[in-house]
């Protein structure tokens, strides 16, 4: 059995002298069954029991000679994944949108972190591809993996809104590879020091990495043993989507969401790593891990996480196997690959004392090979650790420690401690939580003044993930204040009141809305106590609101588009709300607790407790105080009865054009006018609201492109995809070039970036097609 986190190295083995008799007739039964349960170890696992007894055998174990072909492969795939990584969600291609405005607000890790002129910053990403295509290559692979590290983590650590698991992960693989020595197959730092060139590599090299890829799966599943994953709250309706075609014809749409999605995936997390270690099942891992990666790259837009989770799987293979492989490839591919010579020592190595030659032997070999032709000479190599080994193994065990220890370190974090536990980011909870955002108020006031203002809660930043974590709140609220020094407003206090559901519970508040959040304290060891707490206790009510909602769902086509929001509050606060003049059918039902509702404009006050209803006038403010001592829980059911009726006047409108045998194309791109009965709905609109038909073909070419989106072919999609990565690619090129060019000759960047823009937007005005102002992040890699 190929081992995984150990592997046999059976290149030199142990040269012990051939004893001329078996005495095993001749030792006890304990001793021969000791032998046979340590020949079964080690031929599971790679090593002996007496490998692991004293520091000495240890860091021999993790020092043993490696065959470096499957590690090079990692470092290859890794590499391209990371250089086109850097172009989609690393965000090389929109760094123009991301970084070009200093009125945004920024939540870096590290206070003093600031991020470079513009110009600067697409040096900073230049460096960052340039080093992942440097350790592709394996081309000064120290060099190409500091230059990579170094921008990956600054960027990382520079936005914590951009946060995710497989970010992390990207930058521990490169971090991790830094160390290793993985350039010592296929690269081309082979060619140019060939003394290295397909050498032995230690065996911590596997054993690190391989680790950390189980750290991950299990963590993964452990994390999902979670309540809310479990009885299938986490990832609703994803059963909807056509990868599950084929689990369609055996299983409802529920039963796929709890048992696929849900169950399915705590069981392959938790036992991917295991099927992984066992040639036996490794097998199965290919196809079920390989299979649930495929899905997830059509499922979510999660850029190359998928891929780069595929490309670790081989790594739990033999290490010879690329070495197989090629030697089937034919002749004529053998000038692209590595050469398959006998492979060299290495220093970072610990051999045995039969392979390492006794010094004497080694000079008086040097000399009479003086007058012979040159020769490639490896470095000295040893059979006992030296400081590198042990300071390698060191560098090991504590790797591993703290990548056991940090998913769980939310008892010393505190202060990031919201409904989840945890520094997000690095915890492996992948896909636990879903969010819905119903509500955000951002409230300022002037404390010399008085004044009361309030402001778009996507005034200073594009993300609303701040409103998630006290940490960012913290500092979106430091950066709001800041920017309103510059519309007069020196000392402010602000103010947030941010709605939530996660995992199909209610709405509720995510902060305190009567705290000051600029004085508020904040400390990343202590509990923040200015964060609402999840109200658990109301969980059990999800399956209630999900049996309301199916069924107003079912009766929304008579029910004008109906819909339904699901609202808990704390004791003594109040919910404020506007309802729109659109919005004209619009109920308030309590489902537990007592409140007042208060309409504002008429001054009129109404007690509500369980099942009492409240019609709430459109067009006005109207408040709902929580009067009861447990929260209070209700439910807003509101329908459009102006979408109803434009809809419905559009079906009308279709029935004319059918009548006249006018098409809807040509309806819709004004080729064809119908005559207008003067007796239709349609004519009576048309003469009250002094509208044109205008406004209809607006309608009905919206619904054309929506047919003509849902009808798209494979194919089609497939060219798509790739036109957009091409865009996203020749635009990070010419971005990179005109920033370079900036810096060169002195020139404005801002004026040579207007100017782009301004010609990007007149070719969109002459032909749509060509429209590159998109910005596409990496998170939209789905062909479906």
């Amino acid at each position: 059995m190929t081992d995984v986190f150990v592997g046999a190295f059976k290149h030199q083995g142990d040269r012990r002298p051939a004893m001329a008799k078996s005495k095993s007739e001749d030792k006890p039964k304990t001793e021969i069954s000791d032998s046979r349960r340590h020949a079964g170890m080690q031929k599971v696992f790679g090593f002996n029991w007496s490998d692991l007894a004293r520091w000495t055998s240890f860091i021999k174990l993790l020092h043993r000679p490696s065959d470096p072909a499957n590690l090079a492969v990692l470092r290859i795939l890794y590499g391209m994944l990371m250089t086109f990584d850097c172009v989609l969600e690393r965000g090389l291609s929109y760094a123009d949108f991301e970084w070009g405005s200093d009125d945004d607000c920024r939540f870096p890790l590290l206070h003093f972190l600031k991020p470079l002129p513009l110009a600067w910053m697409y040096v900073v990403y230049l460096c960052m591809a340039l080093g992942a295509f440097g350790i592709m290559l394996g081309l000064f692979y120290r060099i190409s993996c500091f230059m990579f590290l170094l921008p990956y983590w600054y960027i990382f650590l520079l936005d914590k809104t951009s946060w995710n698991n497989h970010s992390y992960l990207f930058g521990l693989i490169g971090f991790m590879l830094s160390f290793m020595d993985a350039n010592r197959y296929w690269s081309v730092d082979g060619l140019i020091w060939p003394q290295i060139r397909n050498s032995h590599i230690p065996l911590w090299n596997y054993t690190l990495i391989r680790s950390q890829i189980f750290l991950v799966y299990f963590y993964a599943g452990l994390k999902k043993l979670d309540l809310d994953w479990m009885s299938g709250y986490s990832m609703g309706k994803l059963s909807y989507h056509w990868v599950f075609t084929p689990f369609t014809y055996i299983l409802s749409n529920e039963q796929i969401d709890l048992f696929i999605v849900h169950l399915g995936g705590l069981t392959l997390d938790m036992s991917m790593g295991y099927l992984l270690f066992f040639d036996l099942t490794r097998p199965f891992a290919f196809f079920f891990g390989g299979s649930f990666h495929v899905m997830n790259s059509q499922l979510f837009s999660i850029g190359m996480f998928p891929y780069a989770m595929l490309a670790t799987m081989p790594l739990f293979c033999a290490q010879d196997w690329p070495r197989k492989i090629f030697r089937c490839l034919p002749l004529s591919t053998k000038w692209l690959l590595p050469l398959d010579t006998e492979m060299r020592t290495n220093p970072h190595c610990v051999y045995s004392k039969e392979i390492v030659k006794p010094e004497q032997a080694n000079d008086k070999l040097a000399g009479e090979e003086k007058e012979s032709p040159p020769q490639v000479k490896s470095p000295p190599i040893h059979s006992n650790p030296q400081t590198y080994h042990k300071a390698a193994t060191l560098f090991t065990i504590i790797y591993l420690t703290s990548q056991a220890f940090l998913p769980y370190s939310h008892f010393v974090t505190k202060g990031y401690n919201n409904w989840t536990n945890g520094l997000y980011g690095y915890s492996w909870d992948m896909m636990i939580h879903s969010w819905s955002n119903q509500h955000m108020r951002v409230t300022y006031v002037n404390k010399d003044t008085k004044e009361v203002g309030y402001l778009n809660p996507k005034a200073f930043c594009d993300s609303n993930r701040w409103a998630s974590h006290s940490d960012m709140a913290k500092q979106h609220a430091h950066c709001i204040a800041e920017r309103l020094k510059k519309f007069g407003v020196k000392n402010a206090e602000i103010y947030f009141d941010v709605w939530k559901s996660m995992n199909d519970r209610f709405q509720q508040r995510m902060f305190d809305p009567r705290v000051d959040i600029l004085t508020a304290e904040w400390h990343p060891f202590k509990q923040t106590k200015w964060i609402q707490p999840l109200l658990i206790e109301l969980s059990d009510w999800r399956s209630k609101l999900k049996e309301i909602e199916t069924n107003l769902t079912a009766d929304s086509k008579n029910n004008n588009n109906a819909d339904v929001v699901f609202v808990a509050d704390f004791p003594g606060l109040h919910l404020e709300n506007f309802i729109q003049e659109d919005l004209t059918d619009t109920n308030l039902t309590v489902l537990n607790g007592q409140v007042i509702v208060e309409l504002v404009d008429d001054k009129k006050n109404f007690t509500l407790g369980p099942d009492e209803t409240i019609q709430v006038p459109s067009g006005k403010f109207h408040n709902v105080h929580t009067i009861s001592d447990t929260p209070s829980c209700y439910m807003y059911i509101f329908s459009n009865q102006s979408d109803t009726e434009l809809y419905q006047r559009v079906d009308e409108l279709t029935n004319i054009l059918n009548q006249q045998n006018i098409t809807l194309e040509s309806f819709a791109n004004g080729s064809e006018v119908p005559d207008i009965p003067s007796n239709s709905t349609i004519n009576s609109t048309l003469l009250e609201n002094n509208e044109t038909l205008d406004y209809y073909r607006t309608v009905v070419q919206e619904q054309l492109q929506s047919e003509k989106e849902s009808n798209i072919t494979s194919w089609q999609k497939t060219q798509r995809f790739f036109l957009k990565k091409y865009d996203a690619f020749s635009r990070s090129f010419t971005m990179t070039a005109m920033a370079l060019e900036s810096l060169v000759t002195g020139r404005p960047f801002k004026e040579m970036l207007d100017k782009k823009m301004k010609d990007e937007a007149e070719r969109a005005s002459q032909d749509p097609s060509q429209d590159t102002s998109y910005v596409d992040d990496g998170y939209d890699d789905e062909i479906n």
